[in-house]
């Protein structure tokens, strides 16, 4: 059964907000790699801590980074 799918909208934030990659990690305190897997949607759990701290840095909303696309029927 497909219950839909869950769109990070990371890249797309970093964008708007003009912070570069580098120095988002940096103010997050998580790994380049880290913040790439979740830019890129690669990762299999979402860690709430590193989420609270990307809303801090990002200044934005959790809805604003996480998206639910529900299936198609």
């Amino acid at each position: 059964m497909d219950y839909g799918k869950i769109k990070l909208n990371l890249n797309k934030i970093i964008e708007e907000k003009n912070i570069s990659k580098n120095k988002l990690a940096q103010r997050t305190e998580m790994q380049r790699t880290q913040l790439n897997k979740y830019c890129n949607q690669n990762i299999q759990r979402i860690d709430l801590s590193i989420l609270a701290r990307l809303c801090y840095v990002l200044e934005c909303e959790i809805s604003d980074i996480i998206e639910y696309i529900p299936p198609e029927e």
